[in-house]
């Protein structure tokens, strides 16, 4: 399935780099270099060009200069620290890293999924609800498009809490050092500084195996095959997964002594086979790819994400009713007309829009520049 995404068009880009000029005028407050800037590397990205990165920047006026004379699409910097950023990765000279956790909706795979997302074929630029093929010319290139759902982000805001539960109890770092950010799109960004963890390299996938659940085995809880029957299972409400494990198994306490001798009757293996099964379930839902890379360069805080035209912000009381389709549109709210295609309804700032049939339409520049950005729209 094609993922190249095709450049944006001449109108669409007038339009979108005027709001994200705007918005690095107006909300510059949002944004800041964060804490060892000289030891982090800087990169940005320009609509329709490459990545431009190893770049150093020393405090908040050389970051301002370059957004407003740049007027980049993404704004990124890195999670690890330097002794010299700004030259190649070769000769940077790496000290140490923080931790970030990326948690994505379509992770998750909920079923409202297909209720949001569509498809836009690259061959004949055909828009259309979801499916593997285009119902136009049949083509498999194609770009899949989701947009906002209420639903995705309470089940991310459960899988945060989850992480951070785990990151508190079981891995001992200090709530002050950890940093919730809603990502800008469809999901949030959880970062760790000052932890014990931060020199970790390799051993970073040992931390996200346990994160996630993966590779539990009756070991991993004090069971072998050949004590099996003489091990006592953990408590629902003992610290770590030990009492998660318990938890998810036995549901409740009328429930336990039964399901434990269940289990017990059927021995090791059967005990083996619910903790795999329990690994899609219990573990939390992070990409091992983003918290592995001690070189990745990583969305700036407070900056916009080209994804949607919606801002990466920090959560300062993460509650469950953050709404990051209200409090992270920060785009004004000027008629702006657009010829719309899109074939889903999705909510910003408490309106719903959509769905839109090669309609041209008149809505708040948010509205026009989250489905120019989404690709099922154009400035007309």
């Amino acid at each position: 399935m094609g993922k190249k995404e095709s450049k944006m068009h001449e109108k669409n880009l007038a339009l979108v780099e005027g709001a994200f000029k705007k918005y690095y005028f107006d909300h510059f407050d949002q944004i800041h270099v964060p804490p060892r800037t000289s030891e982090r590397e800087f990169g940005y990205q320009k609509f329709n060009l490459g990545m431009k990165r190893h770049l150093a920047i020393k405090n908040d006026q050389d970051l301002h200069l370059l957004l407003m004379t740049q007027i980049p699409s993404d704004v990124y910097c890195s999670n690890g620290y330097y002794s010299f950023p700004n030259l190649p990765m070769a000769e940077k000279d790496w000290k140490e890293a923080d931790l970030i956790f990326d948690l994505d909706a379509k992770d998750l795979n909920l079923p409202c999924r297909k209720d949001h997302t569509c498809i836009k074929c690259n061959n004949c630029q055909n828009t259309s609800i979801y499916q593997t093929t285009c119902p136009n010319c049949a083509s498999t290139k194609i770009e899949i498009k989701s947009v906002t759902c209420q639903n995705c982000i309470s089940g991310l805001k459960k899988e945060v809490k989850k992480l951070l539960t785990i990151l508190k109890e079981d891995l001992g770092i200090n709530n002050e050092d950890i940093q919730v950010f809603f990502s800008g799109n469809e999901g949030f960004h959880v970062h760790v500084v000052n932890s014990q963890y931060q020199t970790l390299t390799r051993e970073r996938t040992e931390l996200i195996d346990y994160i996630m659940f993966k590779g539990a085995i009756p070991e991993s809880f004090g069971f072998t095959k050949q004590n099996f029957s003489k091990t006592s299972f953990p408590e629902p409400d003992e610290k770590g997964w030990g009492g998660r494990v318990s938890k998810a198994i036995f549901n409740s306490k009328a429930k336990r002594t039964k399901a434990i001798q269940q289990i017990l009757q059927g021995g090791y293996s059967v005990f083996n086979s619910r903790l795999e099964k329990l690994q899609n379930t219990i573990g939390i839902k992070i990409d091992p790819n983003v918290t592995a890379d001690i070189h990745r360069i990583f969305r700036l805080g407070g900056s916009i994400n080209s994804k949607s035209g919606l801002s990466k912000i920090l959560c300062k009381d993460f509650v469950d009713d953050f709404d990051p389709y209200l409090e992270a549109c920060f785009i004004d709210d000027e008629e702006t007309q657009v010829l719309a295609n899109c074939p889903v309804q999705f909510k910003l700032k408490n309106k719903k829009y959509g769905p839109y049939t090669n309609e041209k339409i008149s809505v708040p520049k948010y509205a026009a520049i989250y489905m120019i950005c989404k690709g099922l729209a154009d400035a007309s």
